[in-house]
């Protein structure tokens, strides 16, 4: 089956293009390694599923830059809509088929594993537009259920339809079940290991069960509940071994003016050597500035790409996913010294340990496949304000 291909950045001109991109991103489409294809989720909207002009809505994301969406019928949508909104995700997706928006990663999220082949069976075209599910509150007791469903809908629509469990419920979050919880889950994904895309985090849930809602001010990192669940999900399902998946950043709740509490966390120096003040007070006004820094920690921590709540979200999570002309160089200095050691790096400020750093350059290499290599001297700035409307 021939389906259309995807570029990151590809709503640039190409002369901001040329200016931004030693090495450009390079088209991904779902003949590619699952890898690279989870990598090229990057900022992941949700939309839900009775919204009017679905499919218009789905089509201007896609205009403006975005890769992945998910429709969604479980939380977005009322108890009494959920036939109404799989009707109306069923019709997009069929109006989508044969469009340039048909290129994108585009998800159902359902309540039910019932429903998964139900969707399928009822799409004509928009078998083509369709990359799979999202399998909310994952739990070992009914991954099988999940994850079978998502195989026999494949089997429905004759092509290979994507799998990314939502990891969110009291089993994983409790610490007293976590380990034996996360090990089955780890279990289960290996043996639908061909349908599982990625996994997502769902910190919403997580610190919903403490009563907690973190500050605009704060990252997920400082709610300790949720940072310590993230760090065994990363332990039991983010491995370098063979054994892992792609896990994805949690949700960033905010996106509206208000009164700070503490001191922005975006450093002035970068922007006012771009000058570019003014776009600085922008983006802390618009609580960018701690979006920013939590994207940074998620990728501190071995996860990659964002569930996002607005399209003002995407330049951020977009803009700090491509590769720097210095970690390229590095990752090429690493994956080309096959006997190990220690070498200083190109840039000559750091030591790149040639066993130790091995993991991370493929996974670097492979970023820069799906988000390209940025021109010596570029910065997440210079990205931010081509990426971002004046």
């Amino acid at each position: 089956m021939s389906t259309p291909r995807l570029r990151h950045f590809r709503h640039l001109d190409d002369d901001v293009i040329d200016h931004l991109f030693l090495h450009r991103p390079r088209p991904v489409g779902h003949d590619d390694a699952t890898r690279v294809l989870a990598l090229a989720l990057g900022a992941t909207l949700y939309v839900p599923g009775d919204r009017d002009d679905l499919a218009g809505t789905i089509g201007r994301r896609f205009a403006g830059g975005l890769t992945s969406m998910v429709i969604d019928l479980e939380d977005a949508v009322a108890d009494h809509d959920e036939d109404h909104a799989a009707a109306c995700a069923v019709a997009a997706l069929d109006e989508l088929a044969g469009t340039p928006a048909a290129a994108m990663l585009l998800f159902v999220r359902t309540r039910s594993p019932e429903r998964i082949p139900k969707i399928a069976a009822e799409l004509g075209a928009g078998r083509t537009a369709l990359s799979g599910f999202v399998l909310p509150k994952f739990t070992a007791a009914a991954a099988h259920d999940w994850l079978d469903a998502v195989t026999r809908a494949s089997q429905v629509l004759d092509k290979k339809l994507y799998a990314m469990p939502v990891l969110e419920s009291p089993e994983i979050v409790h610490r007293e079940t976590r380990d034996t919880e996360l090990a089955r889950i780890s279990e289960c994904l290996n043996t639908y290991r061909r349908h599982v895309l990625a996994v997502r985090i769902g910190a919403t849930d997580m610190c919903g069960m403490f009563g907690i809602r973190r500050d605009r001010g704060l990252t997920i990192y400082d709610v300790r509940v949720a940072a310590d669940a993230i760090a065994s999900i990363i332990n039991y399902l983010g491995r370098c071994d063979g054994t892992g998946h792609v896990v994805t950043g949690p949700v960033w709740e905010y996106f509206a003016d208000h009164e700070r509490l503490f001191r922005p966390t975006l450093r002035q120096t970068p922007f006012a050597e771009h000058d570019a003040v003014l776009f600085r007070q922008h983006l802390v006004s618009r609580d960018i500035d701690g979006l920013l820094r939590e994207i940074a920690l998620d990728r501190a921590n071995g996860m990659h790409g964002k569930t996002v709540i607005h399209p003002t979200h995407v330049a951020a999570v977009h803009a700090l996913s491509a590769v720097t002309h210095e970690e390229y160089h590095d990752a090429v200095d690493i994956i080309g010294g096959q006997a190990g050691g220690v070498r200083p790096s190109t840039y000559r400020n750091k030591m790149n340990e040639l066993k130790p750093h091995r993991h991370w350059a493929q996974a670097v290499l492979d970023r820069a496949h799906v988000f390209g290599v940025t021109n010596p001297n570029i910065t997440f700035v210079d990205l931010l304000t081509a990426l971002v409307p004046a």
